[in-house]
């Protein structure tokens, strides 16, 4: 009976081993899988908080001069992207920012296009349609000065917002919306 009993142990044992090293390598994979998650991608601009960063009442106007509250939109990935009609970089990503609101890969997502260039709403139309912008709608800072409040350094700026309504990352300057490498980024966030 030694004999025998000895070998259900080594196999038990053996056994025992094989499943603890598993979970290891599967807590491991899941370790290694979030860090890739909140990977950059390879685009210059980006910039990855290392905290969440958390505002309160953010505010901003639509095009009938009514506010909006940032807040409504909890539980969507969310986009704020400042702009102005003199801005060449803003002209330049503009029409795959409005592709990207429209992008079936992303089904929870807002895109506030915020003008802080002083611009009044027909000039602002005006850019829209010589871009040939349908997606998206004009939006504008206000009195309060949100950009001021937000640090912008200059346009464009993309602040992007999780679905708790904080921000994990800006994009400083222009970049194509509607790169692959871009995309499957985002979509994490979605």
């Amino acid at each position: 009976c030694i004999p025998n009993c000895l070998v259900v142990f080594i196999f038990s044992h053996d056994n025992y081993l094989y499943l603890l090293n598993m979970r290891f390598l599967i807590i491991f994979i899941l370790l290694i899988s979030n860090i890739y998650a909140n990977e950059v991608p390879n685009i210059k601009n980006i910039v990855i908080n290392k905290e969440l960063k958390t505002y309160k009442d953010i505010t901003f106007l639509d095009a009938k001069k009514k506010t909006v509250k940032l807040s409504d939109y909890k539980g969507s990935l969310i986009l704020l992207n400042f702009w102005a009609t003199w801005c060449a970089p803003c002209k330049d990503e503009m029409p795959s920012l409005d592709a990207l609101k429209i992008n079936p890969i992303l089904d929870n997502i807002e895109i506030f296009p915020i003008n802080i260039g002083k611009d009044n709403l027909k000039n602002s139309e005006k850019f829209f349609k010589d871009l040939n912008i349908k997606n998206l709608d004009i939006y504008f800072d206000n009195k309060t000065t949100l950009a001021k409040d937000l640090n912008l350094r200059g346009v464009p700026t993309t602040i992007l917002f999780d679905k708790a309504g904080k921000e994990f990352a800006r994009i400083i300057g222009s970049i194509d919306f509607e790169d692959v490498e871009f995309l499957q980024w985002i979509k994490k966030f979605n």
